[in-house]
């Protein structure tokens, strides 16, 4: 049986806000929704590693996400969304700006505006990890900094797959919350992996809940849990069959690789075909590029939350955008149109 992504399949067809933006889109009323594939524009691409700012074919290995379009007919062209970048990853930026069929604002990061209302997108949100004390007189540094950004004058904030779901508390003000996961989805069923040789993996017990519900998507595959214990040295059980499988560890980040390095490991050690590695954000600090391309991955699926600098691709790295799905939030919330954020989680 091949593999199959859970979710409604789409009709190709042009994006509905390029075209809205032209006047050129006849939509139905809003009691008649119509489903659509987002088009894809100006993409991020990533082949044997390199880095998306340097495509070398004309074949994206970016999936459109999924999503279901619902727009009023009777709404005229809309020119108060403006869409400004910040200099942490100004080419998602861009691609978000494309895919609503927008210019980016020119902005001085120095100067003071009187904007009616701002929405703060925070593509990755690093001190997300940082939600709860592990010992006495360290600070609770995400929610300082949701206060932070509070302050500065933020209406609404826009985030992506944070650490635990816990820290949308910490903020004052609405917080909407998306998951990376369709876009890897979308990517991983169009591979010719067959649903009965797959399994999921989380690679700690901390992450089975975003595992099983990665793997609830990917045809209900089985689940197995990588049990890490620390008895005077590390010890690693395995919870699960993979013998003779295509294991996907999924994550929401790595970092220094080393859990899902020595997740792989033991996977391999277990039996396991192949194995694959996927996370929405790509921190990769030292030493992750020398675990992630010693061989024991046959690919590493990754988001550009976090923009790569060129010195950390390497071959079994692929790339994919989120800036669809990010698009389509923006518009929603700006539109005033209703979105499910746990469609991807649940």
């Amino acid at each position: 049986m091949p593999l199959s992504y859970s979710a409604a399949a789409a009709a190709a067809a042009p994006s509905p806000l390029a075209a809205r933006s032209r006047g050129l889109l006849r939509r139905p009323p809003r009691s008649a929704p119509v489903v659509v594939r987002c088009k894809k524009i100006d993409q991020l691409r990533a082949v044997n590693g390199l880095p998306p700012y340097a495509p070398v074919s004309n074949r994206s290995l970016l999936s459109p996400v999924t999503l279901p379009i619902i727009r009023d007919a009777n709404i005229k062209n809309d020119t108060r969304l403006r869409i400004f970048s910040g200099t942490a990853n100004p080419s998602l930026s861009q691609e978000i700006a494309s895919y609503l069929g927008l210019e980016l604002g020119k902005i001085n990061i120095k100067r003071r505006a009187s904007a009616k209302n701002i929405t703060a997108v925070i593509p990755y949100f690093g001190y997300a990890r940082a939600d709860r004390k592990s010992q006495g007189r360290e600070s609770i540094a995400a929610k300082l900094v949701a206060n932070m950004i509070t302050e500065a004058g933020a209406n609404r904030v826009l985030v992506c797959d944070l650490h635990s779901s816990q820290a949308m508390g910490y903020f004052d003000i609405p917080v909407d919350h998306v998951y990376g996961q369709p876009v890897i989805l979308d990517y991983l069923a169009s591979k010719t992996i067959c649903s009965d040789d797959l399994v999921v993996v989380s690679p700690d017990v901390g992450g089975v809940a975003r595992a099983r519900a990665f793997a609830k998507k990917l045809s209900d595959a089985p689940l197995a849990i990588v049990d890490k214990r620390r008895h005077g040295h590390n010890v690693m059980n395995l919870i699960g069959d993979v013998r003779g499988k295509v294991a996907v560890m999924m994550d929401d980040m790595i970092d220094t690789a080393g859990t899902i390095a020595k997740g792989a490991e033991l996977l391999h050690q277990e039996g396991a075909r192949e194995v694959y590695a996927c996370c929405t954000h790509a921190v990769f600090s030292p030493p992750a590029i020398e675990r992630l391309s010693s061989g024991l991955f046959q690919e590493v699926i990754i988001t550009n939350t976090i923009p790569l600098k060129e010195d950390k691709s390497f071959p079994q790295l692929t790339i994919l955008s989120v800036a669809n799905l990010l698009g389509e939030t923006i518009w929603r919330v700006h539109d005033d149109c209703s979105w499910n954020s746990n469609a991807t989680a649940n």
